[in-house]
């Protein structure tokens, strides 16, 4: 059992740390003039003339849509309109459909390609600000980039979706996500925050051929992209399936344990939540492999058997959800004692009081890293803000 007051006294620091520390940091990435500006570097100093990503952008419509629903606050309500506004004004391809992957700081078209990823990630947004504002046209966006995904990423023979295609969707040589992924036609990543995206679309558009797309991403999670052996997820695929070895990583099986089942959740279907709930578990205990006594979690194991022992800011923020719902949702007692201790973890080393957010990583001795973006094209309002809110919500 958890104590009112140990749940509570969680709430207020979480409640705290958004408020007063990641909010309003990123409430500094607004360009008046439209959009957001594309980097706030290691030091604090923003870069005005970056470019602009499309998965920052995206998370940042989500992260302030996901704060309206919540709060009902008409500053959130703002600054997800006026995120809205430009990515659909800017990075919708409005003559072949689909989202761009990058632009210019002054909202022009940089990198055109199609990637997965970037599309998963606008279905995500524009469902999340339709189901805070009702705005239609935000939906019919959301709609949109999905029919685009369902008709050129689609595998018919083997299952799931190619990795990335060019704006016109024809094939890419160079597919990868970014300079540190594996060049390989699928991924693990793109798919699990496709699901993602199709979930969120599917609770406020809920289409049956959406559905059973959402349940054959949930088996495919299973049946492909688990390994049967060890519960970890591969990460890197040939067309067939075939695993590309890309190592293990810690916060991406303990990020899927939770998400998956928040989406097996949405399609409301009794056999598909009990599935994946039992793949959930084995997800859990994958990932708890990379806990250590200070209640972290390490980034990942390479390929060739090396250990990345750097404590990512965004591991950090899953594992306090994934030990969450493993607490309410998977029978794990020592999920809230191992959630509570990851936060405390956060609270010592990830948080930038001074400068505000969190900082990209600290190393094994709590060293933060002052270099890395503290905002960028990876480093978005997501994790954090996302961990906050299910934590927020945990205790309705």
């Amino acid at each position: 059992m958890v104590s009112f007051s140990a749940s509570d006294a969680l709430m207020r620091d979480v409640t705290d740390v958004l408020e007063h520390n990641i909010l309003p940091f990123w409430e500094e990435l607004k360009d008046h003039e439209g959009g957001f500006f594309g980097r706030i570097d290691g030091d604090g100093a923003l870069h005005e003339d970056a470019p602009r990503g499309a998965v920052l952008n995206a998370r940042i419509l989500w992260t302030y849509s996901a704060l309206y629903r919540r709060f009902r606050r008409k500053e959130h309500l703002i600054l997800a309109v006026h995120a809205k506004d430009y990515f659909v004004g800017h990075f919708l391809d409005h003559k072949y459909g689909g989202v761009y992957w990058s632009l210019d700081s002054e909202g022009r078209r940089l990198v055109d390609k199609a990637q997965l990823y970037a599309q998963g990630f606008g279905i995500y947004a524009l469902a999340e600000f339709y189901a805070a504002t009702g705005d239609d046209d935000a939906l019919k966006a959301a709609v949109n980039i999905y029919h685009i995904v369902e008709h050129h990423f689609a595998d018919p023979v083997n299952g799931g979706y190619v990795e990335a295609l060019g704006r016109d969707f024809e094939p890419l040589e160079d597919m990868r996500l970014s300079e540190h992924d594996v060049n390989c036609r699928k991924t693990m990543n793109s798919h699990l925050h496709l699901l993602e995206g199709y979930a969120t679309l599917y609770k406020v558009w809920p289409d049956p051929i959406l559905r059973d797309r959402v349940a054959a991403l949930l088996e495919l999670l299973e049946t492909r992209i688990m390994n049967p052996a060890t519960g970890h997820l591969e990460l890197y695929f040939d067309s067939d399936w075939t695993v590309v070895d890309g190592g293990v990583s810690y916060g991406h099986d303990i990020e899927t344990s939770w998400l998956a089942l928040e989406c097996a959740m949405a399609v409301r279907d009794f056999g598909t939540v009990e599935r994946t709930r039992a793949m959930s578990r084995r997800l859990y205990a994958a990932g708890l492999e990379g806990l250590q006594p200070d209640g972290s979690l390490i980034y990942e194991v390479h390929p060739d058997g090396t250990v990345d022992t750097d404590r990512h800011w965004w591991v950090q923020a899953e594992s306090v959800i994934g030990n969450l719902w493993a607490w309410k949702y998977l029978s794990v007692p020592e999920g809230y004692g191992r959630a509570v201790r990851a936060w405390e973890y956060i609270s010592r080393n990830i948080i930038d009081r001074e400068g505000g957010e969190w900082w990209w990583k600290c190393d094994a001795e709590g060293v933060p890293d002052r270099v890395s973006d503290k905002a960028g094209e990876w480093k978005c309002p997501y994790h954090d803000v996302r961990m906050c809110l299910q934590v927020l919500g945990m205790f309705d």
